[in-house]
């Protein structure tokens, strides 16, 4: 018998439990705040572009995110770069060449450490135990401590460290290797590194994050008569005998809205996920936990150049140093994704709490002379506009030990969908798209 549910927030968590619940037969309702459809991950219009409140990569081993896209009609082939692993710096940044060959793995790897540039011998061989170690011990730690103790127990090298390791872990956890969780770090290079060899393919978005898959998601179901109400916050939820009732404001649903469904899907922020379940007793701890997670934020910055301006790949690794006002990590070439954004580039950096201290203007230029040294081309110091995006609560501090809720409640017909809960990975789209996969599991069973 079809039921009714009501998704709570229209990130990819959502849509991904939407989704599940249609393919199960069911009717739903999914209610979205902002404007724009995405969630922690979703397109801002600026300058007649439409950029990202982040700039994202994804890998070959998101295997339920790709699923669900190509489910929605989401053809990859356009919608994403695909590159082999790598890991390259400019020229003159002092850094190094990684980049796997398509072989199977785990020879990709081997071979890419071999040709690697700007490695010396003890660097190349302390990172191939890492690689065969963590192999050996199932990519798993019996207990978990931090990135930078499981590194120092490896003898990494302090070059291997600062070129490899530890902008990957910025990259995936979003948080600094000396409060990183190892065990979270070593799941997600278990399924990259340690997979076959296109589960490490680095998947660059050629279009705007919420193109990519949000928008894409609210057409299919739009087109199945399903409702989606952007612009409608969800003010309070609450058991409603058999059911549960869901009240609304705003003008996606015109004006105030209470409607009954014999389910809810709470898929919004944990912030805001935390504020309504506070409301009801049987879930007022389990709304301090999540008020008790700690928020690392992301900031992008976006520098327009003149026309033709381009980078000698499309994206480089950037040697980072605060203490210097070096904050750039990652730069994309947005003109080698989307030809039109020609000569924009983006620059990511990941738990960006001291840069984003900064004035927007201090933090962009420190960004601009750290590309014109790097790439060694003295007029990328002087862009002609610039622009800073940052998402301050873009993910949780994922530290060792981290206490995640399950989807489940304890509340019949209530589940927790969202890149926060229990999982391996960490706040990544992969981790969202699974959870809201396990949200409609959890529905459809019940």
């Amino acid at each position: 018998m079809a039921k009714h549910y009501a998704v709570v927030g229209g990130g990819w968590a959502g849509f991904s439990a939407a989704v599940g619940l249609v393919r199960a037969g069911h009717q739903v309702t999914l209610f979205e705040s902002a404007r724009t459809l995405g969630g922690r991950a979703r397109r801002v219009a600026i300058e007649g572009l439409d950029l990202d409140n982040g700039q994202h990569i994804m890998l070959g081993a998101y295997s339920e995110t790709l699923r669900l896209m190509r489910d929605v009609g989401v053809d990859l082939h356009s919608a994403v770069l695909t590159l082999p692993l790598q890991m390259r710096y400019p020229a003159a940044s002092g850094g190094m060449d990684f980049v796997a060959p398509r072989l199977p793995a785990p020879l990709h790897v081997a071979l890419a450490l071999l040709r690697a540039r700007g490695l010396a011998r003890e660097d190349k061989l302390a990172l191939a135990r890492f690689t065969t170690t963590a192999r050996w011990m199932g990519w798993n730690l019996n207990h978990d401590c931090s990135v930078a103790e499981l590194l120092e127990r490896f003898d990494q090298t302090p070059r291997i460290i600062a070129l490899m390791w530890r902008p990957l872990c910025l990259a995936a956890l979003n948080t600094p290797p000396e409060r990183a969780s190892a065990n979270v770090f070593m799941a997600v290079l278990r399924d990259s590194l340690g997979a076959k060899r296109a589960a490490s393919d680095m998947l660059v978005p050629r279009s705007d994050l919420s193109a990519l898959f949000p928008d894409a998601a609210a057409a299919w179901l739009q087109a199945k008569g399903h409702a989606i109400n952007v612009g409608a916050k969800v003010t309070a939820i609450r058991p409603a005998g058999a059911k549960w009732a869901v009240e609304a404001s705003g003008a996606g649903v015109g004006g105030d809205l209470a409607a009954e469904f014999d389910g809810v899907v709470l898929a919004a922020s944990p912030v805001a996920s935390a504020a309504l379940l506070s409301q009801l007793e049987e879930t007022r701890a389990l709304a301090a936990q999540l008020d008790a997670f700690q928020p690392e934020p992301i900031t992008t910055c976006y520098l327009q150049y003149a026309t033709g301006t381009r980078l000698p790949a499309p994206f480089l690794a950037l040697v980072d140093d605060a203490a210097n006002a070096r904050w750039g990590q990652f730069v994309f070439d947005r003109g080698q994704l989307d030809a039109r954004q020609d000569g924009l580039f983006a620059v990511v950096i990941s738990a960006s709490g001291a840069a984003s201290e900064l004035a927007q203007d201090q933090l962009a230029a420190a960004i601009a002379r750290q590309l014109a040294n790097d790439l060694s081309q003295p007029g990328l110091a002087n862009p002609a506009w610039i622009k800073v995006i940052t998402e301050k609560r873009a993910t949780y501090a994922c530290t060792p030990g981290l206490q995640r809720p399950a989807n489940e409640t304890s509340l019949p017909g209530l589940v927790l969908a969202g890149d926060y809960t229990a999982g391996e990975y960490p706040a990544t789209l992969e981790m969202a798209v699974r959870s809201g996969t396990q949200a409609a599991r959890l529905l459809v069973r019940a």
